[in-house]
């Protein structure tokens, strides 16, 4: 046990010391070049952008998606970075703290086993490090699916109020960024989410990028249909000339249509998912209740019968 706890304080005080040393090296913050990349990774269109390079050196987590892509990760974490930013997670460290995240699990997972594994042969070791690494890798990267299903759950559930209320602000004669804006501010409190997501197209938008790529950037955040098929009726009304708050309130009503055909139909799995509880486990106990006191009566009867006198 104490040589557990000193290799362990070893190694967090080694972790600490080269953390230090990366932090010592990193380069100034430049918020004006920070904005640029991000619209040049969040911009769409025909042209396609020029993959911004990993580099050594730019600090402690820059330097950890340097080195999983050195290792041939690259692939790895760009579909990192796109669940990240379907979750609403779009911090620029995000990505090198879960790629941290997911091997400090994976080492504490496989840790464990070597030490139930302490008294076996070298063969049962191997052998028990391929169930710690797999879970290692799965689990993180459920939970991370867990929180983009939740993410995108909130956003569905705020389309229709959140674009009911802005084709009101839209017929007030407000210009679609402003009443994006207005809409962002009314919205804060109920549905976050949204109200985040509008605020970001209108931000980009008065950062020069053009209205049509802020849109097509917002459907690749987010990765739902139904936001797709706004940001294209949004660019087409922008296009022809027509009437947006009329729109907008169509596809209001269309958006709870949906959302009620989606409840009923969760109303209709409700009976199917609850049968197979019932069956494991209230059937089981409601025969133990009925049933137990008759078998107990039975039993002492016969073994009453038996051991009696004759």
């Amino acid at each position: 046990m104490l040589t557990a706890l000193y290799f362990l304080a070893c190694a967090i005080t080694f972790s600490t010391i080269a953390w230090a040393g990366l932090q010592i090296f990193q380069p100034p913050e430049d918020p004006l070049a920070d904005r640029l990349d991000d619209l040049q990774k969040t911009g769409g269109g025909l042209v396609r952008q020029r993959e911004p390079k990993r580099r050594f050196g730019g600090g402690f987590w820059e330097s950890i998606l340097f080195l999983v892509s050195t290792l041939g990760g690259e692939d790895y974490l760009r579909d990192i970075e796109k669940n990240l930013r379907e979750a609403g997670i779009r911090h620029r460290e995000a990505t090198a703290m879960y790629v941290l995240f997911n091997l400090l699990v994976m080492l504490a997972m496989i840790a464990g086993a070597l030490y139930l594994q302490r008294d076996g042969s070298l063969a049962d070791q191997l052998l028990a490090l391929i169930a710690p690494i797999l879970l290692g890798y799965l689990l993180p990267r459920q939970v991370l699916y867990r929180l983009v299903a939740r993410y995108k759950a909130k956003l569905q559930e705020a389309l229709p109020d959140t674009i009911d209320l802005l084709g009101i602000v839209l017929g007030t004669g407000l210009a679609l960024d402003q009443a994006m804006i207005r809409v962002s501010e009314e919205m804060q409190y109920i549905y976050p989410e949204l109200a985040n997501e509008f605020y970001t197209v209108v931000m980009q938008v008065k950062a020069g990028q053009e209205r049509s790529r802020a849109f097509n950037a917002l459907v690749r955040r987010t990765g739902i249909d139904d936001i797709k098929s706004l940001a294209a009726m949004i660019i087409q009304s922008e296009r022809f000339g027509t009437s947006l708050s009329k729109a907008m309130k169509v596809y209001a009503d269309e958006l709870r249509m949906r959302r009620r055909l989606r409840a009923e139909q969760a109303i209709a799995k409700a009976g199917i998912k609850m049968l197979f509880p019932i069956i494991l486990f209230i059937f089981p106990v409601l025969f133990a209740i009925t049933l137990g006191p008759a078998m107990i009566s039975v039993l002492r009867g016969l073994s009453g019968g038996i051991g009696g006198p004759r």
